[in-house]
């Protein structure tokens, strides 16, 4: 089996066990997918939750597979051996926690669940927790100079409006 092979079984694996649980699996334990009524305001409201919903989605899918093109995986067990600085990762350096957070949100939204947007406080401070405690002293430590000059100029939460060149 090509590494190329390797890295897209090993993402797409990862997909479903990480951002799988953590953002579909968890949600629909807490609250069952059950859709609330918002009575007057179901028309605007359903629409924006699914908005939310596919563009976490589609921005996970995005970086997911930017890390099977460079013959890697998110996993932190089988990483890419340069680091990810294509796609959507020129305009935020998290994107993957920020469209999983945003699609238990849109979850929260269209279920009308406040347990679903307590979970995703937590998610939040366990995802932070995560990046400032390991993934990013790992990065430093794997990519050195070339890391930092990416985090000096890509935030880590709220995006760039223009891509970063570097």
């Amino acid at each position: 089996m090509t590494q190329s092979a390797r890295a897209w079984i090993g993402t797409i694996v990862f997909l479903f066990l990480a951002p799988g649980i953590v953002a579909g699996l968890i949600p629909w334990l807490i609250s069952g997918w059950r859709l609330y009524d918002w009575d007057g305001a179901t028309w605007i409201v359903a629409p924006v939750a699914w908005i939310a919903i596919a563009l976490g989605v589609a921005f996970l899918l995005h970086a997911f597979a930017l890390f099977a093109l460079h013959r890697g995986t998110p996993a932190p067990v089988a990483p890419t051996q340069s680091l990810v600085v294509t796609g959507v990762y020129r305009f935020v350096r998290n994107p993957m926690y920020i469209a999983v957070l945003t699609i238990i949100l849109g979850q929260a939204l269209l279920c009308g669940s406040w347990w679903l947007v307590i979970y995703a406080a937590i998610a939040l401070i366990a995802v932070v927790t995560f990046v400032k405690g390991y993934e990013e002293p790992t990065l430093t430590d794997t990519y050195g100079g070339q890391y930092l000059e990416y985090r000096r100029n890509v935030p880590g939460w709220w995006p760039r409006l223009t891509p970063w060149r570097g």
